[in-house]
């Protein structure tokens, strides 16, 4: 059985997923007696997974040239098709909405970014309980293609350990058959990954049903913080049941978002070495360090001087910026029950441009966190330190061996290089956003919440929380342009577009 679904092309397989991922909704709608919904979901499943059946008879003999850049492809094609798809129950379920606004709020849960613009109250918790699901299966897409299509390309971050350029696979994997097959490797990521998956995704929801949240709340918030989706039902996060002990295990698992080799049971040569050496994980741990002390310092060497101290709890206010800024360091964008308790204590209000470059570091590589990625980082930080000790030392010979050497080099090079895309990037939405009537802090906050798939900087990153229900339509197919983009990364696209073969 899973031999035939490997024949198959990669999009028809995913189709066939969001078929099957719609019946959890519409199961949920008729334990409840939401019989109308269960009916629309239900509806929508059998016709998702006919379209499948019939596109698998009619590809079943479908072999590619390059398999390699055939899935790449594929992948592209799947965000570019699958919200359409994915927004049929959501349709069904809301007759009054458009189509621009289905596809809006599919896009943004299979990018994990997590905008919304429906009011919390108007969707029933089936809807809420698809967006998560929606959310959590593009998370768990996120990783099967880092580790499967991206990693074998040098893309996703792996060119900068590889130093190779991006697009191209590593030098040698032409030879051993049994890796250098995309349609095996896809499967057996898929039956690494989906356990390891689920597993972590129950167990966060078991604790957060024990901590108070109701049961639908916790599976949703658990579902968001796997996914880095930061996706919510009718009460927000930072209103659930579950309190600061529901913040603690959601931070604990914030880790799967800041380094892979936290995933257990993942066999890749990086877990032999121990967790806490991961550099990734030491800068993530090093920046929210900065940022928490910064922002906690600042209640008594500005705000005392300013005159603008506001009695407040210190460690609830510590708790508050620490969980937040974590949140938005993996895209995730949980809000704590404390943050506002810690924006009185800083007296800066709401920090925006911190959690804007919060968002835009990012969480780690092969991870579902957006953003430039933390190894990214990790790489220009060495070779600004190489830089400086040739300075010091002309003559001096680099530490760390030749992996260290070639991340400094080539690595470091081609993390600039994302890094002026990414940029770039940017610039091109926020003229694309001020060209559609946006002004320019609002463009520049939603160009990089989208980028950065991290749609709660909207309500928080700017003086003004920024209502997506409130934006025209033109802004909205922008922004839903630019979350696939930032999903994919540039890089991936650019190595899609331009040709594969004859650069040596």
């Amino acid at each position: 059985m899973l031999a035939r679904l490997a024949e198959l092309p990669l999009l028809v397989v995913l189709l066939g997923f969001s078929g099957a991922i719609t019946l959890l909704p519409a199961l949920y709608a008729f334990g409840a007696d939401d019989y109308a919904h269960a009916r629309d979901f239900m509806y929508s499943a059998l016709i998702l997974l006919v379209i499948t059946v019939m596109l698998g008879i009619a590809t079943a003999a479908y072999a590619p040239r390059d398999p390699a850049r055939s899935h790449l492809a594929a992948l592209v094609l799947a965000y570019a098709a699958l919200p359409f798809a994915l927004a049929l129950p959501l349709t069904e379920a809301l007759p009054d909405t458009t189509l621009l606004n289905a596809w809006f709020e599919m896009v943004s849960s299979f990018t994990t970014t997590g905008a919304t613009v429906y009011v919390p109250d108007r969707l029933a918790d089936a809807v809420h309980l698809w967006r998560a699901t929606v959310g959590w299966f593009g998370g768990f897409l996120t990783l099967l293609a880092a580790y499967a299509i991206l990693a074998p390309l040098n893309l996703g971050g792996t060119e900068v350990v590889s130093g190779r350029v991006p697009g191209r696979g590593a030098m040698g994997t032409a030879q051993v058959t049994r890796t250098a097959n995309p349609q095996q490797r896809l499967t057996r990521f898929a039956l690494m990954l989906f356990p390891v998956y689920t597993a972590i995704t129950v167990v966060l929801w078991c604790m957060l049903l024990i901590l108070g949240e109701t049961g639908t709340a916790a599976l949703i918030h658990a579902m968001g913080t796997l996914s880095t989706s930061g996706i919510t039902g009718q009460v927000a996060f930072q209103a659930s049941g579950a309190g600061v002990s529901g913040e603690i295990a959601v931070f604990f698992c914030f880790v799967f978002a800041i380094t892979r080799r936290a995933l257990p049971g993942i066999r890749i040569a990086e877990n032999r070495r121990p967790l806490l050496q991961d550099p990734e994980l030491r800068l993530a741990a090093l920046l929210l360090l900065i940022v928490t002390l910064l922002l906690f310092s600042r209640h008594w060497f500005v705000a005392r001087e300013a005159g603008e101290i506001v009695e407040a709890d210190a460690l609830s206010s510590l708790w508050g910026i620490l969980f937040t800024a974590a949140s938005f360091l993996t895209t995730t964008g949980y809000i704590s029950t404390d943050w506002q308790t810690a924006a009185d204590w800083s007296g800066i209000g709401t920090p925006g441009l911190v959690l804007l470059g919060l968002a835009i570091i990012g969480g780690g590589t092969a991870t579902t966190a957006g953003g430039v990625k933390l190894l990214r980082v990790h790489a220009l930080l060495r070779h600004g330190e190489r830089e400086l000790d040739k300075i010091i030392h002309p003559n001096s010979i680099g530490r760390g061996g030749a992996d260290a050497r070639r991340m400094r080099r080539e690595g470091a090079q081609l993390a600039w290089v994302f890094f002026m895309l990414f940029a770039t990037s940017i610039a091109i939405v926020m003229a694309f956003l001020m060209l559609a009537g946006v002004a320019f802090e609002e463009g520049m906050v939603l160009a990089i919440a989208s980028l950065t798939t991290s749609g709660q900087l909207a309500e928080i990153g700017a003086a003004e929380p920024i209502l997506y229900a409130a934006l025209s339509d033109p802004v909205k197919l922008i922004l839903g342009l630019a979350m696939i983009v930032g999903r994919l990364e540039t890089l991936a696209i650019l190595a899609l577009i331009l040709p594969g073969r004859g650069r040596r």
